[in-house]
């Protein structure tokens, strides 16, 4: 079950608002803690299928190394330059696997359509190369907390954001 936003409700997206702006972002920061309590917040790609956050990682690094010990993680997906353009979500829960470990293409029901959409793009292809050294993670959200500051915008067109018109 997803925790309701409970702050900032009037710039929070609407469910299909955040179905549609994870779709097309492309990049997210995920954070995770090492075992000796340190944050390492790493940039990756991701796909958002059927509510969770579907991420292909090195099964080398520091990031799969930190998942192992504290299944716990968090990720960033944010997009915009100017203040009254920011938007973005947090989604916060834990981390599983899905298939083997390495991946090596095996079949595998629930990573058929993931990996033909995650193909398709970031590489412009319908097969998703598998190198043996990535695996997959899903991150199914406890917590989602997003914003969309184009929503607090003044009738006028300013944002009233700070040193702004």
């Amino acid at each position: 079950m997803v925790k309701s936003q409970r702050r900032g409700r009037r710039l929070m997206m609407s469910g299909p608002e955040l179905d549609a702006f994870l779709t097309a972002q492309r990049v997210c920061r995920l954070a995770t803690t090492g075992p000796d309590g340190r944050p390492h917040i790493s940039p990756l790609w991701f796909l958002w299928h059927d509510g969770s956050l579907w991420l292909y990682s090195l099964t080398r690094s520091r990031r799969w190394a930190d998942l192992r010990q504290d299944a716990r993680a968090a990720a960033v997906v944010d997009d915009g330059v100017a203040y009254g353009e920011l938007r973005g979500a947090e989604l916060s829960g834990t981390v599983g696997t899905v298939g083997e470990v390495p991946r090596t293409g095996a079949c595998h029901d629930r990573l058929t359509f993931v990996e033909r959409l995650f193909a398709e793009k970031y590489f412009g292809t319908s097969a998703l190369p598998h190198d043996g050294r990535h695996a997959w993670l899903r991150l199914r959200p406890e917590s989602v907390v997003s914003w969309d500051f184009r929503k607090a915008a003044h009738p006028d067109g300013s944002t009233g954001a700070p040193g702004g018109p």
